[in-house]
């Protein structure tokens, strides 16, 4: 049997594991205890674009937090490569639906170097660091500007350079499209899906929608409403194309994986 240990104390690689054993989580609101999750058995396999799709209130960012360590569960236990997960690591990236947790009174090179500033990064290496991040999302040219002076789209390029320059193993995305115009999310969603296949990382996206899911995932997991539970576990087509985003949407098998996942839903 593997033995857990705490996590700072595994070797450092890219696109570590996921393992959720049994977790429930409850949380207390006014009209009393809410079951938010239940029962959630499931292994993300190192280096996957995993999806979590269901309807809203279903749990989807909750068990992102619960991985992220923002929350404990009320039972059960995750992992990251047999590391128990017991509170936030640098080795997990997170990028919010809203901007919010962008500072507003610094540029945008300074909100991507909080996180190298906070782990001791010398500063020619953050340097460094912070230009590769900002070429990665095509926001050099804005480095110097506020981010109030960015665009909704610009801001969350920023969130994604930010998580992505302390070099995590893992990155969680909360629908981090989910504020913007069509067009921008389409632009985007192309950017983070090329950005997986550049780095190997291990992505978890919580989404409502389905041709997000189905565009961006190697593989979906389907939650039911609340308590949330996984119904529904598919490997999916698109997550290694380099086929424009129009292009995908247009092949038949894009239209047929749609329609399943809303099939399956819609039967819960």
């Amino acid at each position: 049997m593997t033995q857990q240990h705490d996590e700072g104390t595994v070797e450092r690689h890219l696109g570590r594991a996921i393992a959720v054993h049994d977790v429930t989580h409850e949380y207390i609101s006014d009209a009393g205890p809410v079951v938010a999750l239940e029962g959630i058995n499931v292994e993300i396999p190192g280096g996957e674009f995993t999806v979590l799709l269901g309807p809203s209130g279903c749990g989807k960012s909750t068990l992102l937090e619960l991985i992220a360590g923002l929350r404990i569960p009320t039972s059960g236990i995750l992992t990251i490569e047999d590391a128990r997960i017991v509170g936030p690591s640098r080795h997990r990236g997170l990028v919010f639906q809203q901007s919010s947790s962008l500072l507003p009174w610094l540029s945008v090179e300074d909100n991507v170097a909080l996180g190298l500033r906070i782990n001791g990064m010398p500063k020619d290496e953050r340097k460094k660091r912070i230009a590769e991040e900002l070429e990665r999302v095509h926001l050099s040219d804005f480095a110097q500007h506020r981010v109030t002076e960015l665009s909704g789209g610009m801001q969350q390029r920023c969130q994604i350079a930010r998580a992505l320059a302390v070099d995590p193993e893992v990155l969680l995305l909360d629908e981090p499209f989910g504020a913007l115009d069509a067009l921008t999310r389409e632009s985007l969603q192309a950017e983070i899906r090329r950005i997986w296949q550049e780095t190997g990382r291990t992505f978890v996206f919580v989404t409502h929608s389905v041709e997000e899911a189905v565009l961006l995932g190697s593989r979906v997991l389907v939650m039911s409403p609340r308590p949330g539970r996984i119904i529904h576990d598919q490997e999916l087509s698109f997550a290694h194309a380099r086929d424009p985003i129009t292009e995908v949407r247009a092949n038949p098998t894009f239209v047929n994986q749609c329609h399943e996942l809303r099939a399956m839903i819609g039967a819960h």
